[in-house]
């Protein structure tokens, strides 16, 4: 066998982590810490029924407001109105989804990690 063959840290693969990669991957880390943080503060609107009806969520995935537009609330067709609610409240989470996901891909550079 080779001198220093097998050893830790010796010869062939497995040799150290440089420390340069660790420092990497703690700014990463801080990073995206940063950037989870902001876009939970962030709010996102989204409408339907061409505005009649508006939801607004946080980062955190909250609802925080739907607004109703006096038009849109027919008393014969509570139902239209009720998708209409669904629809702006699972835009606005998808645009947050959405714009959380980029910012995460532009901080890893494309890594898949498990957030």
């Amino acid at each position: 066998m080779a001198k220093g063959y097998g050893r830790p840290g010796m010869g062939g693969m497995g040799g150290g982590i440089n420390m340069n990669m660790i420092k990497q991957a703690q700014k990463m880390q801080q990073d995206i810490a940063k950037k989870q943080a902001e876009l939970e503060e962030k709010e996102y609107t989204a409408q339907a029924g061409g505005g009649v009806v508006e939801a607004k969520v946080n980062g955190q995935r909250t609802l925080l407001s739907v607004t109703i537009n006096p038009e849109a609330v027919d008393p014969e067709d509570v139902e239209m109105l009720q998708d209409l609610i669904v629809a702006a409240v699972n835009e606005a989470l998808r645009t947050a989804e959405s714009e959380m996901a980029a910012a995460m891909q532009k901080i890893t550079g494309g890594l898949s990690l498990p957030f």
